[in-house]
């Protein structure tokens, strides 16, 4: 079939027209008429909108390539170069770097935490039996006391006569049961004579009986009174130093309202939380520093308990540290803690030579060839000299001291050794 249709019969056959060229875009050349569109080759139909202005989309689809080549260029270029296969670079281009060889030193392996320093024996002490008004206080905070000593005072203007009467009334049940002994004595000395009646004689040593058993209850009523008078007089339990106090002048004391805290003996603790698996390297009785804000100097100590529930949600244990007795070691006070829970022998880079990334912790090591290649390494701990590595070297090695991130793997570098 053709690509022009066949003018019908009953026309006239339209006159043949020379063929033109074409410069640009529907432009003819002025030596000739204008020719229709180019005709597509066979089996491949174009798109109207193709035939009809074919120079255009050539134009289009050239500058479209071009496009694509110039990013494909521009991202070659922009890509980190790689060491190629055969290429030779002169010793004096290779980068120069600072090396070390960290060898191994005595390390102790420490577990840190914080915490807050506490009473090891917090006694809260109130007012006992029925209270009163508080008349006296004799202490405060900060003071050493010892067991038995008053902090303060009731009143007492109550039970004070009442005590005095009491003993009033045991001193006269006292003279009454001796007047009635020494009766029932005469009684069974004339017995045997017949001077008295048996009657007379057991009414003397009923009357006897009954007055020394009003002693024991006149005795045993002023001991009660003066175990109230005593209540009103708030004495320390134990030998210690006084954490806080709220007593006042004035003031009603009532039992189960704290008046006083009493540190028993004056011991502190430090009570602190530690993770999981640093709860497992600790131990009762191993030696620990303790460093409180804005003193210098740390205080020793020693792990005294080690909690036995780990809470669920923190995956935290508790730990206490004993501390010895200091004027500056005060309860509610920040502490840190660390406790030595082992030594070895383990290199030691400075921060500088340890690099990361996604694959992890690593350090750069120059071989025999003068290459670099990527060692992984562990780090155990850090000290004030550097980060201790507990796995990926010997010490022997030739470490990148610095600027190993601007290194490529196997890159040919020079060396300046630098002592550790």
């Amino acid at each position: 079939m053709s690509a022009y249709p066949e003018p019908p019969h009953n026309e006239a056959p339209a006159p043949r027209r020379e063929p033109v060229t074409w410069i640009g875009d529907r432009i003819p050349h002025a030596d000739h008429a204008e020719a229709p569109a180019a005709t597509p080759p066979k089996g491949i139909p174009l798109p109207e909108f193709i035939r009809r202005n074919p120079a255009r989309w050539v134009i289009g689809l050239v500058v479209l390539i071009v496009a694509i080549v110039a990013l494909l260029v521009a991202r070659e270029s922009t890509s980190p170069s790689r060491p190629i296969a055969g290429a030779t670079t002169p010793e004096s281009q290779w980068p120069l770097v600072s090396v070390l060889t960290p060898g191994v030193r005595p390390v102790t392996t420490t577990v840190t935490f914080t915490g807050t320093i506490h009473a090891r024996y917090d006694m809260p002490i109130s007012a006992e039996g029925e209270g009163g008004r508080i008349t006296a206080v004799l202490v405060e905070a900060g003071d050493h006391v010892k067991r038995g000593q008053v902090l303060a005072r009731l009143d007492q203007s109550v039970l004070l006569p009442q005590v005095n009467r009491l003993a009033a009334s045991l001193e006269e049940a006292k003279a009454q049961a001796a007047l009635s002994a020494a009766e029932y004595r005469r009684a069974q000395g004339v017995e045997a004579a017949g001077a008295l009646s048996a009657e007379e004689i057991a009414r003397r040593r009923a009357a006897a009986v009954t007055d020394e058993a009003r002693v024991k209850v006149a005795a045993a009523q002023l001991a009660e009174a003066q175990a109230r008078l005593q209540k009103t007089e708030i004495r320390a339990p134990a030998d210690g130093l006084v954490l806080t106090r709220t007593a006042e002048v004035g003031q009603m004391a009532s039992p189960g309202n704290t008046l006083f805290r009493l540190a028993a003996g004056g011991e502190m603790e430090m009570r602190g939380q530690v993770a999981e698996q640093d709860l497992a390297a600790l131990s009762v009785k191993q030696k620990a520093l303790v460093r409180l804000t804005g003193i210098d100097e740390p205080f020793e100590g020693e792990v005294r308990l080690l909690g036995a529930v780990i809470d669920p949600q923190t995956r935290l244990g508790e730990v206490r540290i004993s501390l010895k007795p200091h004027p500056s070691i005060r309860p509610g006070a920040f502490a840190r803690a660390a406790v030595v829970v082992g030594a070895a022998q383990r290199p030691v880079l400075p921060q500088t030579a340890v690099l990361s990334d996604a694959q992890g912790t690593y350090v750069l090591v120059v071989n025999d060839d003068n290459q670099t290649e990527r060692r992984p390494v562990r780090v155990g701990d850090t000290i004030a000299e550097g980060m201790i590595i507990s796995e990926g070297l010997t010490g022997s090695e030739r470490v990148v001291a610095t600027a190993g991130a601007f290194l490529r793997i196997g890159e040919h570098v020079r060396i300046a050794e630098t002592p550790l």
